[in-house]
């Protein structure tokens, strides 16, 4: 009878000792990432991922660091910024090119993609965009 009692008792504390231990777990590793980001970064996050889906498809044109067929997604967001530039007006069509205007024709075959988006994936993009040179 002692037996199952010390048995009994030593299975509780195992089972409540454990418990205690995944509560903790998952206190330190949240399941859910999002939950843990600000704002600001949530936006930025949103952003690279709209900016390297296929539904944007900004990654065929612009890479990060590099001039492919568009400028590097940081001479964008320096451009930008040196100059207050709107980037959220120049990809609604509502202002005029800043960035090497040269290659305005290119970008504009992308106006179709951009008015299919909506304000918020926009200002998502740009935050992204300016992200980089934080």
């Amino acid at each position: 009878m002692k037996k199952i009692l010390f048995f009994g008792i030593l299975s509780t504390i195992t089972l409540t000792s454990c418990d205690k231990k995944k509560d903790t777990k998952e206190i330190l590793y949240p399941e859910n990432v999002a939950e843990t980001l600000s704002p600001e970064e949530q936006l930025i996050a949103e952003g690279k991922q709209l900016f390297e889906s296929n539904k944007a498809a900004c990654f065929s044109c612009h890479q990060i660091d590099k001039k492919v067929i568009g400028p590097s997604v940081k001479d964008i967001a320096k451009i930008y910024k040196e100059q207050n530039g709107n980037m959220f007006n120049f990809l609604r069509k509502k202002a005029d090119p800043i960035v090497d205007p040269s290659q305005y024709n290119v970008m504009e075959t992308n106006f179709a993609i951009l008015k299919t988006m909506s304000d918020e994936e926009i200002k998502s993009l740009e935050a992204y965009i300016m992200s980089t040179i934080k």
